[in-house]
């Protein structure tokens, strides 16, 4: 099946949108790093709207519990001052009042900039670092974060000439069926895992090269299949990459090559909660990197149909 394309919603020029999560009914809470604004995009296409500004950027969004989320909130290019941030949708009304949102945690001065998160169990986020080179575990119910990893091929690359300067672990993402922590690391073109131990959540060994090559952004995983879907960013294009290291499938671009300019800037990517073969990206317009006309598009939210209708939901949306 050739995958199929189509808008969601747009948003305001030069947005820079980071990071998605995706509602039981398939509305969106989107993250506009630059604007350090919170977005929802109703389900059925009514307009999206702010739901929050923050004082500072916004990269991750991650459903912790049932109609909860955490953002990250991160000066990654001044001070470094970086947050966690609780957002309650529990019972509210789009449209009719703001829902309760607060800060829940202040990381310590280890932190750099934070860029992806997961859950790896109940109560147990891990946050990339993407300027310190590791990854942060915040323990929720306590309130309190510490160095969770750290390793080589999480490291930035302070030397580099493309703006704004380019991360190392970005993306990440648990596959409880394999036990294991996926991790983008942009400015080393890696793509890796890492075993997490199933009973006290911590490393179970060290990191593992899985494939490379792209400037690899964010991903969502399809477990039942075993590949992760890999937005690239700055590179445009979407990849099919095996999850298992001794794979005989070989990674491949499932869109963007050629250019195809309704994907630009692709920066992450999530499974529709109502639809197999289904899921939601997130682009920048070209905002970090644009195009070779040189004009920016609208930053969007696509609508990306994978494979076919008849197939089950992916694991990890079940």
């Amino acid at each position: 099946m050739t995958p199929a394309l189509s808008t969601v919603a747009e948003f305001p020029e030069h947005s820079f949108l980071e990071n998605l999560a995706v509602r039981h009914d398939d509305s969106l809470l989107v993250t506009s790093l630059n604007a350090k604004q919170l977005w929802f995009v109703p389900a059925g296409g009514a307009a999206p709207f702010v739901l929050h500004t923050y004082d500072h950027l916004v990269t991750a969004v991650v459903e912790t519990e049932p109609d909860v989320f955490h953002v990250a909130l991160t000066d990654g290019y001044t001070t470094h001052e970086s947050h966690l941030s609780r957002v309650d949708l529990r019972g509210w009304v789009p449209g009719e009042t703001e829902p309760p949102i607060e800060t829940v945690l202040t990381f310590d001065d280890r932190v750099r900039a934070l860029n992806g998160a997961c859950l790896v169990a109940p109560g147990v986020l891990l946050v990339a670092d993407c300027f310190a080179g590791l990854i942060w575990r915040v323990d929720l119910p306590s309130g309190t974060a510490d160095v969770w990893l750290a390793h080589a091929s999480m490291a930035h690359d302070p030397l580099s000439t493309l703006k704004p300067p380019q991360p190392g672990v970005n993306g990440v993402r648990y596959a409880a069926s394999t036990g294991h922590l996926y991790y983008t690391s942009t400015a080393q073109k890696l793509f890796m895992r890492v075993p997490v131990d199933p009973v006290t959540h911590t490393p179970a060994g060290a990191p593992e090269h899985v494939g490379g090559g792209s400037m690899a952004d964010d991903f969502c995983l399809d477990e039942d299949a075993g590949v992760a879907y890999v937005t690239t960013h700055r590179e445009n294009t979407i990849d099919r990459v095996p999850l298992d290291p001794g794979s005989a499938e070989r990674p491949r671009t499932v869109l963007g090559d050629p250019l195809d300019l309704r994907l630009l800037g692709p920066s992450s990517m999530a499974w529709s909660r109502r639809r197999a073969g289904v899921a939601y990206v997130t682009t920048d317009g070209g905002t970090t990197a644009p195009p070779p006309d040189g004009r920016v598009r609208p930053a969007k939210v696509l609508r990306l149909e994978l494979f076919e209708q008849t197939e089950a939901l992916p694991h990890d949306q079940r």
